[in-house]
C-alpha cells in the first residue's frame, strides 16, 4: 500500500488572541499537496486573522503551523515568503509609479532569496521568472503600463503575478475576486485553475460562493474563530450550522442549484 502524502501544511490548534478576544480559536486542519481549500464564514470569523498568522505578518499566539515538514509558527514574513508561501491581500497592493514589469521584479528579486546587499544587474534568470509569472495571469501584453493605471481586475492580477514570481509552493488568496463583475470572476476562476494545474496548492478566503464551491476540492467554514464545517462543496449547502450562521436557507437553495447545474 502506498504511503499517506505529508501534509503540505499543517496548523494544529493553532490560536490567535487579541488581549480577551480569540480571534482564532484551537484551529486544526491540513492542506496536502495539489489541494485549492477555500475558506469562508461571517465577517469577523477570524479568515484573515488566520492568514497572518500563516504569513508571520501577525503570528500566532498558540499552536503549531508546519510547512513542508518544518515548523514556521514563529519565523518572519520573509523568511516564509523565502520557504514557499506567496500572499495575495484583499486591498490591491502595487508600486503606483512602476510598470507592471518593474513591479513583478521586484517580487522574483526578492521573494526567493535574503539580498542583504542587492546587486546591480536583475540577472535573465529573474527577467525569464517574471515573464512566466505574467504569462500566468494573462499581463504579458500589459507588461509597460503603470500599476497605478491599470483597472481593477488587472491590478488583482498583478498581484498574484508578484506572488507567483516567488516561486511559491503555496499561494494564500484572500478574497480574490471583491470587487469584480461576474465575467471578470469567471476570467479569475479560470486563471486560478491554470495556476494550480501548474502545480500550486491554493489556500484561498472567499465570501463569494460560486467561485469558492466551482475552484474548491474542499472548504472551510470558521465562525468566531473556530471551524464550523470541513468537507465537500456538496455538503456544504447540506450543513444545519452554516446555513443557520452563514449561507441562510435562500443562499443555501441558489448555491445548491447552482452546483447542481454546473454538474460533476
Amino acid at each position: 500500500m502506498a504511503a499517506a502524502a505529508r501534509p503540505l501544511l499543517s496548523c494544529h490548534d493553532v490560536s490567535k488572541h487579541f488581549g480577551a478576544l480569540a480571534a482564532v480559536k484551537d484551529l486544526s486542519f491540513e492542506v496536502f499537496p495539489g489541494d485549492i481549500l477555500g475558506i469562508s464564514g461571517p465577517n469577523g470569523a477570524g479568515k484573515t486573522t488566520l492568514f497572518e498568522a500563516i504569513s508571520g505578518l501577525n503570528p500566532a499566539t498558540a499552536g503549531s503551523i508546519v510547512f513542508d515538514g518544518e515548523e514556521i509558527t514563529a519565523l518572519p514574513p520573509e523568511a516564509i515568503c523565502h520557504a514557499g508561501i506567496a500572499r495575495i491581500f484583499q486591498l490591491n497592493a502595487a508600486f503606483e509609479s512602476l510598470s507592471v514589469r518593474e513591479n513583478v521584479r521586484v517580487a522574483a528579486y526578492f521573494g526567493r532569496d535574503n539580498r542583504k546587499i542587492p546587486g546591480l544587474r536583475i540577472g535573465p534568470e529573474v527577467d525569464r521568472t517574471v515573464q512566466d509569472a505574467l504569462a500566468s495571469v494573462g499581463l504579458t501584453d500589459k507588461d509597460d503600463m503603470i500599476a497605478g493605471e491599470l483597472p481593477v481586475l488587472d491590478r488583482k492580477l498583478l498581484m498574484l503575478a508578484g506572488a507567483l514570481a516567488t516561486q511559491p509552493k503555496l499561494l494564500l488568496m484572500d478574497e480574490p475576486v471583491g470587487g469584480l463583475s461576474p465575467q471578470e470572476i469567471d476570467h479569475m476562476i479560470e486563471v486560478v485553475r491554470r495556476i494550480a494545474a501548474g502545480g500550486i496548492t491554493i489556500v484561498l478566503i472567499e465570501h463569494v460562493m460560486r467561485f469558492l464551491v466551482q475552484l474548491s476540492n474542499r472548504i472551510l467554514v470558521m465562525h468566531h474563530g473556530e471551524r464550523i464545517y470541513e468537507g465537500s462543496p456538496d455538503g456544504l449547502v447540506k450543513d444545519e450550522a452554516v446555513v443557520d450562521v452563514y449561507l441562510g436557507k435562500g443562499a443555501s437553495e441558489r448555491l445548491a442549484a447552482l452546483m447542481a447545474a454546473a454538474g460533476p
